[in-house]
């Protein structure tokens, strides 16, 4: 009995074992605790999808809109910035013909100073670039700024418009400004040289034909009127400027309001890269002759 009732008392404590033993586990590892644990993993989960939706990922789509936006403003100040360069300041050209050799050979890049003759006056030397007075066009050999190729004219159309381009250039003439108004200009002396009231001119930049000293092969003799300009080309042979212009509306001299500008550089091809002289020295004692 003895035996037996130790044997019993053993089995149930033994039964009681696993159970407390359950417990416990549950207690520690699968019971409130881990459930609670399992709970806030859950609830973390469910909280960091939220996050994403509510928080991050908006803030991500808000960060592409803003780079967007910034990109199209940076763009259309660009744009506009450009617009008034070309308006107001600089604007690029290209030599369409040899009327300027071998000052300017033909498809060279130029940049032309805006502010002349707005703001800074024109002088005797200046090589300007000015809209056709009329009729002018048709005595040059004009090359063509358009390529045939939709693309690259389109591309181009929109360079000019922003003044990176010079597909307008067909419209525009590029000649040196010889004669003032008010200044007498006439040709030729006994040295053959061209001279501005009375003043003979040294011209060291026109280009004339092998075994000619002559620097016009048309005698004439003109006042520049107020508000004009006499202009030739250093191709002085090559040239249809205000000497065979003079049957034209214009009468061959330039108004000044025609003017777009003074070339100042070549920018292209780079092998030419340089300033443009406008050759004072030529035009020494000219003003005091004048007066």
């Amino acid at each position: 009995m003895t035996d037996n009732s130790t044997f019993m008392g053993r089995l149930r404590r033994g039964l009681q074992l696993p159970s407390i033993g359950a417990s416990s586990g549950g207690s520690t590892a699968g019971g409130p605790a881990s459930e609670g644990s399992a709970s806030s993993d859950s609830s973390d989960a469910e909280s960091g999808d939220r996050r994403p939706r509510n928080g991050r990922r908006p803030r991500k789509k808000n960060s592409v809109g803003r780079f967007l936006r910034d990109l199209v403003i940076i763009f259309l100040a660009a744009l506009l910035i450009s617009f008034l360069i070309k308006t107001f300041l600089v604007r690029s050209f290209y030599i369409p013909s040899a009327s300027m050799e071998n000052t300017l050979q033909i498809n060279d890049r130029i940049i032309v100073n805006e502010l002349v003759p707005k703001v800074t006056p024109i002088k005797r030397g200046d090589v300007v670039v000015f809209k056709d007075p009329g009729g002018w066009l048709t005595g040059e050999q004009q090359a063509s700024s358009t390529t045939g190729n939709p693309v690259v004219d389109g591309v181009q159309w929109f360079l000019t418009q922003v003044g990176l381009g010079t597909q307008d250039s067909d419209d525009h003439l590029i000649k040196r400004v010889i004669g003032l108004p008010g200044d007498k200009v006439a040709c030729c002396n006994d040295f053959g040289q061209m001279t501005v009231n009375g003043v003979p001119l040294d011209e060291p930049y026109t280009k004339l034909p092998d075994g000619v000293t002559r620097e016009s092969q048309n005698d004439f003799s003109v006042t520049v009127p107020a508000g004009s300009l006499w202009v030739e080309g250093d191709n002085r042979y090559n040239s249809a400027d205000s000497r065979l212009q003079t049957n034209t509306p214009s009468k061959g001299f330039v108004p000044e309001s025609d003017v777009v500008g003074r070339a100042f550089v070549i920018t292209w091809p780079a092998s030419r890269w340089s300033w443009l002289d406008d050759y004072p020295s030529v035009f020494r004692g000219t003003d005091k002759a004048a007066q």
